[in-house]
């Protein structure tokens, strides 16, 4: 066999380590390491794509997605986030993984620095490699959010951007309005850009969800149908920005993906107007496994910060691949918290979007194992 040389960018980053112990999970395992709710799409959302598929809805959309979707997304972001964009200055994605990586491509070129919370997730840092920037970490606080004197102490003249992720994975945290409102004033006055990732906006159960687009235009918003909707396998996505973000990004989106799912794209119209009853459903349950297993951990002796967002919980775990990898063979899944940088390390994440008896029969697991 030849000694192919592979990319520097690919080469330098592994496989993702929250998919690497999904696939290596038993048939009968309690998963609690994948970060996708355990709820069926809504009907009337797979009704849409059905109707789609009917009506003969399977060509090439427009690249920046079909106008009323990009026309509801709009709306949405006017009514619910307190900003306002254009339907030209919205572009729908193959999922926010697409949204993120396009838009890290437009901005980033090789030695540029962009700012990534660590921990954070996996994602972010392995994108950046790829484009061969330099990942920079920022510190959290205690409460597991960005902190934003630790921003503006890590920024230099390389760099490009920061990523930030609010509901956060891995830790739940949820940021203040006074740090998102610091964090886009940093990036005004420092000409960088906020890739603000807010896929678990709706699974917030203590305050609220701020998005940074409120104060500032140096910012690229990244949302997705996946988790509020319960739609991961559907890979719809969407970013928004002003100025010439957007005419940017879609050179990227244009070479890679050409346009998302026409299928995908009616149901998520479906989704983002039709009823919502669905997202509370979600979210209640969500809040009511995370008390449970707040609970749970803390009567067997395992410290965790309670999230405040998102479905994941970052408890206090020494050894962390060790323990992972034990509660593998115990048939319960995790992921070792220094999948998400090397802040991670004595914790483990545990998504919380699995049912409440899972959760009972890990949690004593974890009290005869840990």
């Amino acid at each position: 066999m030849s000694n192919i040389q592979f990319s520097q960018g690919v080469s330098s980053i592994n496989i993702s380590g929250i998919r690497k112990l999904f696939e290596a999970a038993g048939p009968n395992a309690i998963n609690l390491g994948i970060g996708q709710p355990d709820f069926d799409t809504p009907s009337n959302i797979k009704a849409a794509a059905v109707k789609a598929i009917e009506d003969g809805f399977t060509g090439y959309t427009a690249g920046l997605g079909i106008p009323e979707l990009r026309n509801a997304i709009s709306d949405k972001f006017k009514r619910e986030n307190g900003f306002e964009v254009t339907s030209d200055q919205i572009m729908v994605t193959s999922g926010a993984s697409e949204a993120l990586y396009i838009t890290a491509a437009a901005l980033v070129s090789p030695g540029d620095e962009v700012l990534i919370p660590n921990p954070g997730f996996l994602a972010y840092k392995s994108i950046v490699n790829m484009l061969n920037g330099k990942d920079v970490s920022v510190k959290m606080k205690e409460d597991l959010t960005i902190d934003p004197n630790d921003v503006l102490e890590k920024i230099t003249p390389k760099t490009k951007a920061l990523i930030l992720n609010s509901p956060g994975n891995p830790t739940g945290a949820v940021s203040s309005k006074e740090d998102i409102k610091a964090l886009a004033e940093i990036a005004e006055d420092k000409n960088i850009t906020i890739i603000s990732d807010e896929v678990y906006e709706y699974f917030i159960y203590e305050g609220s969800h701020t998005s940074p687009a409120q104060f500032s235009d140096n910012v690229v918003t990244v949302n997705a149908f996946s988790k509020s909707y319960s739609m991961t396998g559907w890979r719809v996505g969407y970013l928004a920005a002003k100025g010439d973000y957007v005419g940017q990004i879609l050179k990227v989106h244009q070479y890679l993906q050409a346009c998302a799912s026409s299928i995908g794209q009616k149901a998520a119209l479906e989704a983002i107007t039709g009823p919502q009853e669905s997202v509370t459903i979600m979210k209640n349950e969500f809040k009511e496994r995370r008390d449970f297993l707040i609970k749970g951990l803390h009567e067997i002796g395992i410290n965790c910060v309670t999230p405040q967002g998102a479905f994941y919980a970052f408890p206090e775990v020494k050894n962390c691949d060790e323990a992972a990898a034990t509660l593998l063979k115990n048939d319960v899944v995790v992921t070792p918290g220094t999948a998400f940088g090397e802040n991670g390390k004595d914790h483990i994440r545990i998504s919380y979007a699995s049912s409440m008896e899972n959760i009972e029969k890990a949690l004593k697991i974890m009290e005869k194992v840990l």
